[in-house]
């Protein structure tokens, strides 16, 4: 059986986030949630998580902010969920702090098997 994650999802999209959300919580994860940058670093610090997915385009503080933000505090594994593509866009995301890098569209079955 597969260990139980505190997730952090850090998503300005609420409809992906919910699908995320319900996704994961079925397969037995716990699941929270941040609609922009500040919220999501504020939790991300004050709270322990096993893994936070992290879009990159965030109102308020967007993911390279945050993940460098985060990153100057806590070593909690980031996975950036985002629409931005390119091979820069990726190096960027590794550059900041990003563990991992997924773009959307994406499986929801690939996102679990990540974290």
């Amino acid at each position: 059986m597969e260990a139980r994650l505190r997730v952090l999802v850090i998503e300005d999209h609420r409809d992906i986030a919910a699908n995320i959300g319900d996704y994961l919580s079925a397969r037995g994860h716990e699941v929270s949630f941040a609609h922009d940058g500040p919220t999501g670093l504020t939790l991300a610090t004050s709270r322990d998580f096993d893994v936070l997915v992290l879009d990159v385009m965030l109102p308020g503080r967007d993911g390279h902010a945050l993940c460098r933000a985060l990153r100057a505090e806590r070593d909690t594994p980031v996975l950036m969920l985002t629409a931005r593509d390119t091979v820069q866009d990726k190096v960027d995301g590794f550059r900041t702090g990003a563990d991992d890098y997924l773009t959307k569209p994406f499986s929801l079955e690939e996102l679990d098997a990540r974290l």
